[in-house]
């Protein structure tokens, strides 16, 4: 990086921490008792509502976004939000329709990109290859692998022998690597040759070739070689060639490309900062072995359909859901008095209690090793009261999570890598009666669960768990107290009604007063996603954009602990990441992120008004284009100094009609600290 370049990210990172951490303490100094009497509209001009509104409900306006709000009125337009059915979606649909996972169930999933497990069955001859020649090509492709990957095994077990001394001695060079070698020089000559042909006769000579060929070639073509590869194919043909190197990438590929084009381009925007924030809440790694197929389905299924539906119906959806039944190994949990445990065959009477457990016999048998090991698991019994519901202070003790534990014992599934839904297994459910939180769940197998749910979700303190952090996402990192109950009232009143609460919260001086205006610092996935709205590019493949995430410590879905993603300022502020976004906002703004188009050379705005050939006259345009005009004297005195930099005014350029560098000051604009804040 020219050194030019890096003193100007260092200046302008250094005065964004400055701003920001300034924002947080002035913020929390600033943090108001309940009783706030002054009305709304005194408190912000409409202009203003509608950037707050935008800034809150959204993951950013575009252009153009604050004047349509503003004229349609800001009230108006959020109850729009709140019934995003009213709302036509048919143009995300179009952008998400290549990605075709969306729409398949999870076992269409597992049968179309096989992972290790299914493969390892058809070379066991536990299952067969599938007839039709494009799923037959990617099953060959990785069964390939597998026999290669089995091989290398036998041979360093057969030649432990070869040490570090043999590797650097005169000796020629091992037969195997140059056998690979050869391969490789044989697959870029190959592939050199298809980029030479028309999309329908690459796809139909690769299907032909051989499963080693194939491999060999999958392997080879990375990057920008792939994306020539794959120029004009259709989604479906894209998706097999990508899943000749590697299937399960696809899927997860195709789902965290979906979230940050959701993000971006929805109109049914609330709706998607509510999934968002549930799936935050509701938390599932996807990088947990079979999770990486039944996540598509939990967003899809448990999480989007509830998102401003009934508290009580969301948490139900979650707590059968497959991927949380995995991710938690609730599927695993076995009543230490249940038939499974006691080893009790089916359909033969027993005896139940202390003493048969005792017996020295009693292990399952035909049972696979992790069954046999698994017993009581309380993992999802503790996050459902300590995360879901009620709170780490929620008025619960270990009791009532060994008790709650009893009660989902026989929430499970059958083979969760191959797609299995979830069933209950009355033979693993503890029998008996169960006490949680003083109430005593009478024996009744599926529908204890489902009580316990009901239980919980109709609690004050879930009530007033689940208000604090919509508070908390949507006002203040310390949202008022006051708020807060008048929420948890209406959660109550309501029934866990979301739409109704958010309504309540929408509607309060809270909401609305000047403290909480630009107040709330953005995550990477806010600011990554606001920066691509404003500055009106268009993302061709964003698959960049989640590398950025992955880099700036937000991968989507990656967060292993069940906590979720931190919306709270302090974890995301430091002088590093926020380097990371300036750096990022240069790079966009330029047109140096690969997959995404920004016309920031043609002398306009994203909002398409034009430039002048005087750098403080653009900067006033720009500043007006992404900010709405709202930007601090010093933050527009520092840029005002960058424009002195040659490069960005463009003064010393032959042509004096030539406007200044547009993206440099988009970069600069989209890295400060008003941009940083919502």
């Amino acid at each position: 990086m020219p050194l030019r370049r890096r003193r100007l990210l260092v200046a302008a990172a250094l005065l964004v921490t400055a701003a920001l951490t300034t924002q947080i303490a002035l913020g929390r100094k600033k943090d108001k008792p309940a009783g706030e009497t002054m009305p709304m509209r005194m408190r912000m001009d409409d202009r203003k509502r509608a950037v707050h509104a935008l800034n809150r409900l959204t993951f950013g306006p575009r252009p153009g976004d604050v004047e349509r709000v503003t004229q349609m009125g800001v009230d108006k337009w959020i109850e729009l939000e709140l019934h995003p059915d009213k709302i036509d979606a048919s143009a995300l649909d179009a952008r998400l329709a290549p990605f075709r996972t969306l729409r398949m169930g999870t076992k269409e999933i597992v049968e179309n990109f096989p992972p290790d497990q299914l493969i390892k069955q058809i070379a066991d001859g536990k299952a067969s290859l599938p007839q039709d020649p494009t799923k037959r090509a990617i099953y060959e492709a990785q069964l390939q692998r597998y026999e290669d990957k089995q091989e290398r095994k036998d041979k360093d077990k057969d030649e432990p022998s070869k040490s570090a001394a043999a590797a650097d001695s005169a000796q020629p060079a091992d037969p195997e690597q140059m056998r690979r070698r050869e391969e490789r020089r044989r697959a870029n000559l190959r592939t050199q040759e298809l980029l030479d042909q028309p999309p329908d006769e690459r796809m139909k000579e690769i299907l032909e070739m051989s499963p080693e060929d194939r491999r060999t070639i999958a392997i080879t073509a990375k990057g920008v070689k792939a994306d020539a590869l794959m120029e004009g194919m259709s989604p479906q043909q894209k998706e097999t060639v990508m899943a000749l190197n590697n299937p399960e990438q696809v899927v997860v590929n195709e789902l965290t490309q979906a979230k940050l084009l959701r993000a971006i381009y929805s109109e049914r925007q609330l709706d998607e900062v509510m999934t968002d924030f549930w799936f935050n809440h509701f938390n599932v790694f996807i990088n947990k072995g079979a999770d990486r197929y039944l996540l598509t389905s939990y967003e899809r299924d448990a999480i989007r359909p509830h998102a401003l539906g009934k508290f009580e119906d969301l948490l139900v959806a979650t707590a059968k859901s497959p991927a949380m039944l995995f991710y938690l190994d609730n599927w695993l949990s076995v009543g230490p008095d249940s038939e499974i445990a006691l080893g009790i065959p089916p359909h033969q009477p027993h005896r139940r209690g202390p003493s048969a457990n005792s017996r020295p016999n009693n292990r399952p048998r035909g049972k696979s090793k992790a069954r046999q090991a698994s017993g009581l698991n309380e993992n999802y019994g503790r996050e459902l009261m300590e995360l879901h519901t009620l709170s780490v202070n929620g008025g619960y003790s270990q009791k009532d999570v060994t008790e709650v534990a009893k009660v989902f014992t026989g929430w499970t599934l059958d083979q969760p890598k191959q797609g299995g839904a979830f069933r209950f297994d009355p033979r693993m459910h503890q029998p008996g009666d169960k006490i949680v939180l003083g109430h005593r769940i009478k024996e009744h197998g599926e529908k204890e669960g489902l009580e316990v749910l009901h239980l919980l979700a109709h609690n004050p303190n879930t009530a007033h768990f689940i208000s604090q952090k919509l508070a908390m996402r949507f006002v203040s990192d310390d949202p008022p107290p006051a708020l807060v109950d008048r929420m948890s009232k209406t959660f109550l009143k309501k029934h866990g009604d979301i739409r109704e609460v958010l309504r309540t919260m929408f509607k309060s001086p809270e909401f609305w007063s000047p403290d909480a205006y630009r107040a709330k610092v953005k995550t990477p996935l806010e600011f990554v996603v606001s920066a691509v709205r404003a500055s009106g590019a268009q993302v061709e493949d964003a698959r960049a954009l989640v590398g950025t995430l992955n880099n700036m410590g937000m991968m989507p879905y990656g967060m292993t602990p069940p906590t979720g993603y931190s919306m709270k300022a302090d974890v995301w502020v430091n002088s590093s990441a926020l380097l990371g976004r300036m750096n990022f906002a240069l790079g966009l703004a330029a047109g140096k992120i690969r997959g995404i188009k920004i016309d920031s050379a043609a002398g306009t705005t994203a909002a398409g008004e034009e430039v002048t050939t005087d750098p403080q006259q653009t900067l006033a345009t720009l500043e007006k284009s992404l900010l709405s005009g709202d930007i601090s004297k010093q933050t527009h005195d520092t840029i005002s100094k960058q424009l002195e930099d040659p490069k960005i005014s463009r003064r010393r350029l032959d042509d004096p009609k030539r406007p200044p560098n547009v993206a440099a000051i988009t970069g600069l604009i989209l890295g400060s600290p008003e941009f940083q804040r919502r």
